[in-house]
């Protein structure tokens, strides 16, 4: 099925969850030992210093109830509470794990994450997070709109990987490798790949890295037609 000329927004919601659901389906059975993927929300809290690197990443999980202790018996009330104004990120990704450390992330990006200029300064930092922390990814963008604004460019110009322009829709995967001399200081290898899309044409296969010797090929063009199929688009 080739893909939709997505200017029209309506039904992208179900198509997202359900070509998210066609890649975990694919990605599953082709993963190595030990690998792991599943749909989630970002697993962590990245600080951001003002350069740009994260200095503070943050799990958290509940383990199982305790009885309370003399420290906890009393809960202290809070001096105030208000309403801030922002809500949690409900935006999902596939995610893949190696015994718990977060591997590679496929992300596809929704005409919110860039509808306004603090939408697309936050999803900027959020892929950006995953590649500064060493963790592969593959990007989706299938929305042309709005024009004059790319995060592969934002990406590129970020990390200096002076990458040609690659306006949406595109779809690109970057593979994060080892440390290695830059100039006079030390830098990080890069490998992209770059797919420029097309309404009405077919979406290409693209692989998802692991490590620098491994990799998945994703068909984004057979889960993309089974998602669309699913939601009843033509």
């Amino acid at each position: 099925m080739p893909l939709h000329d997505w200017r029209d927004e309506r039904g992208w919601d179900g198509v997202h969850l359900l070509w998210l659901a066609q890649l975990l389906d694919w990605i599953q059975p082709r993963l190595p030992a030990g690998f792991r993927a599943y749909v989630g929300s970002v697993p962590t809290l990245t600080l951001e210093s003002n350069n740009g690197k994260p200095d503070v990443t943050v799990r958290g999980w509940r383990g199982p109830a305790t009885e309370p202790t003399s420290a906890t018996a009393l809960a202290i009330a809070p001096d105030h509470e208000t309403v801030a104004a922002f809500t949690p990120d409900a935006q999902r990704a596939l995610h893949v794990d190696w015994h718990g450390q977060l591997i590679a992330a496929v992300e596809l990006v929704s005409p919110r994450n860039k509808d306004r200029l603090d939408s697309k300064a936050r999803y900027a930092r959020r892929y950006l997070s995953y590649l500064r922390q060493g963790v592969h990814l593959m990007l989706v963008d299938v929305f042309s709109q709005p024009a004059g604004f790319s995060f592969a460019d934002a990406i590129s110009d970020d990390l200096g990987l002076g990458e040609a322009p690659t306006p949406p829709p595109f779809a690109v995967s970057f593979r994060i490798g080892a440390a290695v001399p830059n100039g006079d200081v030390m830098g990080t290898s890069v490998a992209v790949w770059r797919r420029p899309l097309e309404a009405g044409g077919r979406l290409p296969e693209l692989p998802l890295a692991l490590d620098e010797d491994t990799q998945v090929v994703i068909d984004l063009e057979a889960t993309y037609h089974e998602a669309a199929r699913r939601v009843y688009l033509g």
